[in-house]
């Protein structure tokens, strides 16, 4: 089965469940244990990734295997660990934006600090992460 999703990553993001395997394979609406890219300028958002990531959450559970678009084969708790700390940062940087703080001062305030030590050692580090979700806000 191979089903779209809301704007995520991008506007054409696909997830493709092989039932007999009963194996989920996300794309890059998942990268486990790593801040993901969100192309805004293709029509992501970190919205869209939150509401990927509940989608996934939501399907029906077995012993399903989760193939992330980046990072080592997961199962559930590995996604929904993954979604709160996408929420937990867009919150935080949301909070910030509304008091009227530029980038750069969102920047300065760490807002993925309580996520960076296992998320952030990546190709996408905690400022291009926090500057990733601050403009699809």
């Amino acid at each position: 089965m191979i089903r779209s999703y809301s704007p995520a990553h991008t506007d054409g993001d696909l997830y493709v469940y092989f039932a007999k395997a009963d194996v989920l394979a996300t794309g890059d609406t998942y990268w486990n244990g790593l801040y993901p890219f969100i192309d805004t300028g293709a029509g992501g958002g970190i919205d869209g990734m939150i509401q990927a990531a509940n989608a996934n959450i939501a399907l029906p559970q077995t012993r399903r295997s989760l193939l992330p678009g980046h990072g080592p084969v997961s199962g559930r708790a590995q996604l929904i660990e993954y979604r709160d700390m996408l929420v937990g940062i867009r919150d935080n940087v949301a909070a910030l934006k509304k008091q009227g703080k530029s980038l750069g001062e969102v920047i300065a305030a760490k807002p993925t600090a309580a996520y960076d030590t296992k998320w952030g050692s990546f190709v996408i580090d905690p400022a291009f992460f926090t500057r990733l979700v601050y403009n699809s806000l």
